[in-house]
């Protein structure tokens, strides 16, 4: 790790990180699917033009637009909108803690779904631990039946586990893709999935009168949060590798409970402590990083098995 692709992880998870600030207040005064459609509108348009400055065209294959319509359901269009939904009834710092189950909820699909990524001892006991931190976070808000917080929980949970299909999707089918080319293939079919359920849904012209600080929220989430993070991610990607880049998974909810607690005046509990701590720590184990503090035995199965 040099200083150089630090330098770069962290930016991505500066542009991340806020995404939840940026969606809370967003969807103060723009309903969830407006939203997420023009957030993923304006990322197609921009990252477009990312792609073409590179010389980069987008793929002529209907295969491959085929497995780029269930990735922009499964990656961009139902979780967007889950996390669009689920913060109007929960904070954005709970919101960022519960999006780092998503390397948890990957390595467990990834195991049934995938031939060269099967689960480990270390691996196992790294989900249990992820997972167990998860519950911490939602028991709260079931104490009193399910109400609108529980709900907004249950929603921010299925798009991490959305997240998770959607990556064990891709990687099993849009391997070798050129930079840019997924994602601007992904944001143009979410936008295009989207339109349609707005309008019948939403039908924003009726009722739409979005404030100032919601309009510039929603910019700041496609320029900021989903073009620019895209762009930052796989020069990443192509600098320091995956390894690299699955770390930005630890510095994200730092970045988003920070800004939700400073900014938008929200409560940080004890819960919420716990329950990242377990999160980060299981996904930390998942990801070999305490291989060498483990007892010799499971560190041998875990060697085995990888």
């Amino acid at each position: 790790m040099n200083w150089k692709n630090l330098s770069w992880m962290v930016l991505l998870a500066a542009l991340w990180g806020p995404s939840f600030v940026f969606i809370k207040v967003a969807v103060e005064t723009i309903p969830p699917l407006t939203m997420v459609f023009g957030r993923v509108a304006l990322a197609a348009v921009l990252l477009y033009v990312a792609l073409r400055w590179q010389h980069g065209r987008l793929p002529r294959s209907r295969d491959t637009w085929k497995h780029l319509s269930v990735v922009a359901l499964a990656h961009n269009a139902i979780p967007f909108v889950l996390f669009a939904w689920g913060e109007q009834y929960v904070d954005s710092a709970l919101a960022s803690i519960l999006n780092g189950t998503i390397p948890l909820f990957t390595i467990v699909l990834a195991h049934f779904f995938t031939l060269d990524d099967r689960l480990t001892p270390t691996k196992i006991l790294g989900v249990l631990v992820g997972f167990g931190g998860m519950v911490v976070l939602v028991l709260p808000s079931f104490q009193n039946g399910l109400q609108a917080s529980a709900w907004g929980v249950l929603a921010l949970v299925l798009a991490s586990f959305s997240y998770g299909v959607a990556i064990v999707y891709a990687r099993n089918h849009l391997r070798g893709l050129p930079s840019l080319v997924a994602p601007t293939g992904q944001m143009m079919m979410a936008s295009l999935f989207l339109f349609p359920v707005m309008m019948i849904v939403e039908e924003p012209w009726r009722s739409l009168n979005p404030s100032t600080a919601s309009i510039f929220s929603m910019i700041a989430l496609a320029v900021l949060g989903t073009a620019m993070a895209f762009i930052v991610y796989y020069r990443l990607l192509e600098r320091a590798g995956a390894s690299m880049v699955s770390m930005v998974a630890y510095v994200i909810p730092i970045f988003g409970v920070f800004l939700g607690v400073t900014l938008l005046n929200e409560q940080l509990t004890l819960e919420m402590v716990v329950g990242c701590s377990l999160i980060l720590f299981g996904v930390m184990i998942v990801n070999g990083l305490f291989n060498g503090l483990l007892p010799r035995q499971l560190a041998q199965q875990a060697g085995v098995a990888d």
